[in-house]
C-alpha cells in the first residue's frame, strides 16, 4: 500500500488527485489531506440546491463535484479528509464498516467511543463528525469520508442552508444532522496535525507492506490537467447536475417578482417571469433570450446586459433577475 500524506489545500486539486490515484495506480493508496474552506458535493446532486448560493459568492467558497455519491459537505482545514484506494474484493462496495474501522480504533486510543450509525456516518454520543462515500472503477473500490476536529460549525450550516422550497428534481438530497467535532471530546488536547499523525501510524500498523509516496513531477502535471480540464469547471461542478426545476421570488424596487425554470444538462430549457411589476416591452422577450443559456450567473449577466430590463420590468436592474433566477 502507499501512503500519501497532501500537504495541498487545493479542492479542486486535491480531487483531481483522487480520481488520478484512483485510474493510474495498480497498488493500494492511502491518502490524509485537508481542504481550504469549500463544499464538496456528491456526484448525483443539483449543487444549487445544496448551497447556500448568495453565502458562497459572498464568501467565494469553491464549489467542488466528487466521484462519489452520497450528500453535500463542507471543509475547512479544521476537518481532515482520508482517502482508501483498493482493489475490489466483490465485498467492498458497501463494507463502510472496513474503512472506518481505523477511525474509530485511533479514537478509542484516544479514550472516545466513535459508533458506525446509519448507512456510512461516525458519530460521538449521537452527534455526526464523519459522512463517507465511495466508488467504483474497474477492479478498484475507492473510499473516502471527512473528519471534523476543529471546523467551524456555524460555516457548515450558513454554507449548505438553502430553502427547501426552492428546488425540484431527481437530485440526491443532503440530509441534515447535528454535527460535532472531535476535538470537544478529548480529555487532553492535541492539534489536528497531531491528531493526522495518530491515523497515518495506526494505518501503517495495519499494513506490513506499505511505503510512503511522493507525487512526482509527472504525477503533479497530469493531476493538474485533470484540474484544468474537469475539476475546475463549471460544466463539471454545476453543469452536471440532474435535470431540476426552480422556483424563486425576490422583492425589487418595483414590487415582487416570480421566476419558473426547468434546466437539464446544465442549460434553461424552460422559464416563466411572473409579477405585479409594469414594463412597457413583454417580459416573454426575455425569456426567450435566455432559453438554452447555461445556468450560470456570469452567463445570464452575459445575456442580459444588451438590454435595458427596465423596459420590461420597471424599475428592475440585471442584478434583480440574476437573483431571481439563482
Amino acid at each position: 500500500m502507499l501512503f500519501i500524506d497532501n500537504n495541498l489545500t487545493n479542492p479542486y486539486f486535491n480531487l483531481a488527485t483522487e480520481e488520478y490515484l484512483l485510474k493510474n495506480f495498480n497498488e493500494d493508496v492511502f491518502m490524509l489531506w485537508r481542504n481550504e474552506p469549500s463544499i464538496i458535493v456528491g456526484k448525483n446532486q443539483n449543487t444549487l440546491s445544496e448551497i447556500n448560493y448568495e453565502y458562497v459568492k459572498e464568501k467565494s467558497i469553491p464549489v467542488v463535484r466528487r466521484l462519489t455519491g452520497g450528500g453535500a459537505v463542507f471543509h475547512d482545514l479544521g476537518n481532515i479528509n482520508f482517502t482508501f484506494i483498493s482493489t475490489d474484493d466483490s465485498k467492498s462496495f458497501t463494507n463502510f464498516r472496513k474503512f472506518t474501522q481505523p477511525i474509530i480504533d485511533v479514537l478509542k486510543e484516544l479514550n472516545i467511543n466513535a459508533e458506525f450509525t446509519g448507512r456510512n456516518d461516525l458519530t460521538i454520543e449521537g452527534k455526526k463528525f464523519s459522512g463517507n462515500a465511495q466508488c467504483n472503477y474497474k477492479n478498484k473500490v475507492m473510499h473516502h469520508g471527512t473528519l471534523l476536529f476543529t471546523s467551524v460549525i456555524n460555516d457548515i450550516s450558513s454554507a449548505l442552508k438553502v430553502k427547501p422550497t426552492k428546488f425540484e428534481g431527481k437530485g440526491i438530497k443532503s440530509v441534515a444532522s447535528r454535527v460535532t467535532n472531535i476535538s470537544d471530546h478529548l480529555k487532553t488536547p492535541i492539534t489536528i496535525l497531531e491528531f493526522k499523525d495518530m491515523i497515518m501510524k495506526h494505518v501503517s500498523k495495519m499494513n506490513d507492506n506499505y511505503s510512503v509516496y511522493e507525487l512526482s513531477e509527472e504525477d503533479l502535471g497530469n493531476i493538474k490537467k485533470l484540474y484544468d480540464e474537469k475539476y475546475n469547471t463549471w460544466q463539471w461542478n454545476y453543469g452536471s447536475s440532474p435535470k431540476y426545476s426552480l422556483v424563486n421570488e425576490v422583492k425589487f424596487s418595483g414590487g415582487n417578482l416570480e421566476f419558473y425554470l426547468n434546466v437539464e444538462k446544465g442549460k434553461i430549457t424552460e422559464i416563466k417571469i411572473f409579477g405585479d411589476f409594469f414594463g412597457k416591452a413583454n417580459v416573454s422577450d426575455i425569456e426567450s433570450l435566455l432559453i438554452g443559456e447555461e445556468h450560470n450567473e456570469e452567463v445570464i449577466e452575459a445575456a442580459l446586459s444588451n438590454i435595458n430590463i427596465d423596459d420590461y420590468i420597471a424599475g428592475a436592474i440585471v442584478e434583480d433577475i440574476v437573483k431571481g433566477l439563482m
